[in-house]
């Protein structure tokens, strides 16, 4: 056990723990054994933009856990996979991307955890055809405030099951993980490019019939253009090649790269609306006019920031706010209207991705619903951040929407009350699962979604 500060990878709030290292369920039993002042909570890689994987001045269970690539079992035949919950993403692909499979769905990064990955209930650039990742886990074992470890599944003691998916790990420490993975040909992705030029042909070109024909959908968006430029982007769509596209001996090959790192210090205020501006400019404008069609390979294609160590510093010590909010369909005025706000401000995002997103899953606590998501990189530290933010947050909750708790690190404990109809429910069934009420994270207090116990 070791003191150490923690934050998420936003890097706005840092708080104390105790951490304890644990690399399977006899470790995480022998932690629950005692007892924790302020409770515990598990910890992946980190990737969490706000507080969940943090507990101010309690425990926090560090599972992450890349040695145990050996006990990784995958069926041939079923593409059934079993790892350790605290195996990374970027560990399993590597092991499965050789072998011809696929994880069913990832996020924008390949450093999270596969406990993580259920916790979070990610999606990814697929959710409109394949939905997020708890649709595709077969089970899961959990471990209990009592220490006892349970198996769940969507047919064995369902109602725990869909609380842990998307749970935010308030229910138990998950720590192994079984996930029917996506047989592929190749390590590429062949993938059409296209610029648009204002929010209403990015919105045309996701709505038309032709984007289920893509597996993988997602536009960039410009959310400092203006006028009949409003919401202008770049839209990104594929499917994984096949062997003969890919070409070449070996078409499995995977071997991704951190080329570059962020420099150890960077100035507060680097990415600014000018610095920003310049950038979408150049992008937006590198993007071909009619659609082109090319080969990208996977770390490419889906994670391309990751190619960048410690990215995350290039906001300098003041760090960012990564903020997430999906609205239905049929509310374009929505993110019409929220693209105008930050245009009139002169908020800088960095970051701007909208992805149109399928049917929500049995998961009370899962983020995505048939709609649109919007997800924005603001850095820290604007005085007019919080007031702008608070506008939106109304203008999203009155149209039926929601926000993204794994990103989140602004909305009120009242947001997550009227966004999660099911919130109640699910508090009932972890308090089924942890009557000790031994797991809570700083996101938890904040939110409100574990009364701790007295």
């Amino acid at each position: 056990m070791s003191r150490e500060r923690i934050s998420g990878w936003g890097r706005t709030a840092w708080t104390s723990a105790e951490v304890i290292e644990v690399r399977d369920a006899t470790d995480v039993k022998s932690a629950v054994g005692v007892d924790h002042r302020r409770g515990a909570i598990a910890r992946g890689l980190g990737r969490a933009y706000g507080a969940a994987a943090q507990n101010a001045g309690g425990t926090v269970l560090a599972c992450a856990d890349d040695s145990r690539v050996e006990n990784v079992v995958l069926d041939p035949v079923s593409g059934v996979l079993t790892a350790p919950a605290g195996l990374s993403l970027d560990a399993l692909l590597r092991f499965s991307v050789p072998r011809g499979w696929f994880v069913p769905v990832t996020p924008g990064t390949r450093f999270v955890t596969l406990g993580g990955a259920v916790a979070s209930d990610v999606h990814g650039k697929n959710h409109h055809v394949d939905g997020s990742f708890g649709e595709h886990v077969e089970s899961i074992k959990v471990t209990l405030s009592s220490g006892e470890e349970v198996a769940l599944s969507p047919n064995v003691n369902p109602e725990w099951f869909w609380a842990t998916v998307g749970g935010m790990g308030l229910t138990g420490v998950v720590t192994e993980v079984s996930v029917r993975m996506l047989r592929v040909e190749s390590s590429q992705v062949m993938v059409e490019t296209k610029r648009l030029g204002n929010l209403d042909d990015v919105i045309a070109s996701m709505s038309d019939s032709s984007d289920d024909d893509f597996r993988y959908s997602v536009a960039w968006v410009d959310m400092l253009a203006s006028g009949r430029s409003l919401g202008r982007g770049v839209l990104t769509r594929g499917n994984h090649a096949s062997a003969s596209d890919a070409g070449g001996s070996d078409p499995c090959r995977y071997d991704p790269k951190v080329r570059l790192a962020a420099p150890p210090w960077v100035p507060n205020g680097l990415l600014n609306k000018f610095t920003v501006r310049a950038f979408n400019e150049v992008w937006y404008r590198k993007a071909p006019a009619d659609a082109h069609v090319g080969l990208e390979t996977i770390p490419a294609f889906f994670h391309p920031l990751d190619g960048v160590s410690k990215w995350n510093a290039l906001y300098g010590s003041n760090g960012f706010i990564q903020y997430q909010f999906i609205v239905p369909l049929e509310r374009v005025d929505v993110l019409r209207a929220v693209i105008g706000k930050f245009s009139e401000a002169g908020v800088a995002s960095f970051l701007a991705v909208l992805k149109r997103m399928g049917k929500s899953n049995a998961a009370p606590m899962s983020f995505p619903t048939e709609g649109w998501t919007l997800t924005l990189d603001l850095a820290a530290g604007s005085p007019q951040l919080p007031g702008l933010l608070e506008h939106i947050d109304e203008l999203v909750l009155d149209a039926g929407g929601r926000h993204y708790l794994a990103k989140d690190a602004h909305v009120s404990a009242l947001a997550v009350e009227r966004a999660y109809p099911r919130l109640d429910e699910w508090k009932n069934i972890r308090d089924e699962m942890d009557p000790r009420r031994l797991w809570i994270s700083d996101l938890a207090r904040r939110l409100r979604l574990v009364e701790e116990a007295s």
